[in-house]
């Protein structure tokens, strides 16, 4: 009976989330995103990420509450990073280790964003350091 009530609340707590999502959010990542159906929506910063797959990656977006594309982010292999960032981080971040990396898609500009411990490390797309942010 416990499981049965914990099933219920927990789906209840799910469906509360998906409809907090506003419309406008939903509707430019139907047309951002035609027939891409969203795995998973959080709420970062005041704005909506919306977790998916397309072409067999893995991605987000970051829309405003007013259904403003803000940043796409594409998950890729570490070895794809160019030459020039892995030889970056080696030398300023000496052992630490590459955990994920992405192309990051934000203002018609594309880059490669590199985490490392809490940071995340941008680069152009050549490869060369555009700054550091605290991971959010």
């Amino acid at each position: 009976m416990k499981t049965n009530l914990l099933a219920v609340l927990l789906l209840l707590s799910i469906s509360g989330v998906a409809q907090t999502i506003p419309t406008e959010v939903k509707t430019a990542f139907g047309k951002s995103f035609p027939g891409v159906s969203v795995k998973k929506w959080e709420k970062e910063h005041g704005n909506y990420e919306a977790n998916f797959s397309k072409d067999g990656k893995s991605m987000s977006a970051t829309f405003t509450p007013a259904g403003v594309l803000e940043q796409t982010e594409t998950d890729i292999k570490v070895s794809e990073l160019p030459a020039d960032a892995e030889s970056y981080i080696k030398t300023h971040y000496k052992g630490d280790t590459i955990k994920e990396a992405a192309i990051v898609e934000k203002g018609g500009k594309k880059m490669y964003e590199a985490e490392v411990k809490d940071k995340d490390l941008m680069f152009d797309m050549n490869g060369k350091f555009l700054k550091e942010e605290k991971e959010k």
